[in-house]
């Protein structure tokens, strides 16, 4: 370390007074002309998406917003505001939720689309199950039988990014190629669920696996933003996770 100023570096942001750049792009500059998911991609990344690819990208963030209240996050979050904290205690508390098993399926699954990758499917499928477990990340859903909403329409993206130039194909080729071997296996569909179809397109966009989380973080942000405000115009005071008539298991002496 040579001078206090390189402490922290930083390619990110370079500012002094009276100007501020963004991965050197002048704020003012970005400022009306980028979107919001344009501008996640740029800090993130450091380049400029093209439009297909910058299409795709927002479907994904869009898609993964909100689950309703029985998502742990989302429970969490209007629980904290019924303790009285604000909306960022209350949205950080949803976020800190997302973890392996809550928000970590979709970073799982571009992991596991990686380890797939250009090998033999069955094999590969099955040193991935030895190593990781049963339990395939980006298929199936508890809830949405038998078939997630979101899944069909973000794949029929993906095909029109691909004709459009802005991504291989590769992952959606094989993503359903991992849809179809558990179709076998099974003997029943295991369709692809949310994280994976986002796992997908995180794939063909080039992003690292555990920025599949960090971006799943973003969008499940939106929904945590709206239900701790509609909690707040509600009301509610101590909110635990079931109403007060209903009680917990004992299963002491």
């Amino acid at each position: 370390m040579s001078d206090v100023a390189d402490w922290w570096s930083t390619a990110i942001i370079d500012m002094e007074p009276g100007r501020i750049h963004l991965r050197g792009q002048p704020i003012q500059d970005l400022i009306g002309s980028t979107s919001f998911a344009e501008m996640i991609w740029l800090m993130v990344r450091g380049d400029r998406p093209e439009p297909a690819q910058a299409r795709l990208f927002e479907a994904a963030l869009v898609s993964a917003v909100d689950h309703g209240p029985q998502a742990p996050s989302i429970a969490a979050a209007r629980m904290a505001v019924t303790c009285g904290l604000p909306l960022n205690n209350a949205m950080a508390t949803g976020v800190n939720m997302l973890g392996d098993v809550h928000g970590g399926a979709g970073e799982q699954a571009v992991e596991m689309f990686h380890a797939l990758a250009d090998r033999p499917l069955g094999p590969a499928l099955d040193a991935w199950i030895a190593a990781r477990g049963k339990i395939i990340p980006g298929y199936g859903h508890r809830f949405h039988t038998p078939v997630d909403p979101r899944a069909p329409r973000l794949m029929a993206l993906v095909r029109e990014a691909v004709a459009a130039g802005a991504c291989t194909g590769r992952f959606l080729a094989l993503g359903e190629a991992v849809e179809a071997e558990l179709a076998v296996r099974k003997g029943r569909a295991i369709p692809m669920n949310i994280d994976g179809a986002t796992a997908v397109i995180y794939a063909e966009l080039g992003f690292a696996p555990p920025l599949a989380r960090g971006l799943f973080c973003l969008s499940r942000s939106v929904g945590l933003l709206a239900h701790s405000w509609e909690q707040m115009q509600q009301g509610g005071r101590n909110k635990g996770p079931t109403p007060p008539a209903y009680r917990w298991t004992y299963t002491g002496e």
